[in-house]
């Protein structure tokens, strides 16, 4: 059985991109990379940093970092928050 998985800015690209534009390409590079390991049947609740599976997770992005959540119910991985590098800023 095959699962669509997906990715979703939360609450909305705006809100989470707002100002970092130079890290939006890899970040979303990543999130489609997550959705095609989590549509094979691997369980992307423990990837990245974190306190522990299916909290808030941390993952490096071209010299910054972003926030994700993963849903499996739903199935879906979202984006809540992205860092840009300090020379970014």
């Amino acid at each position: 059985m095959s699962v669509d998985w997906r990715w979703e800015y939360d609450p909305d690209h705006d809100h989470v991109t707002g100002g970092v534009r130079s890290v939006v390409a890899e970040v979303e590079r990543l999130a489609t990379q997550l959705v095609d390991l989590a549509g094979m049947g691997i369980d992307v609740s423990d990837l990245g940093n974190g306190p522990r599976p299916g909290g808030l997770r941390r993952m490096d992005a071209a010299g910054g970092w972003f926030y994700f959540l993963v849903a499996p119910r739903e199935p879906l991985i979202i984006i809540v928050r992205i860092v840009p590098s300090f020379d970014a800023l």
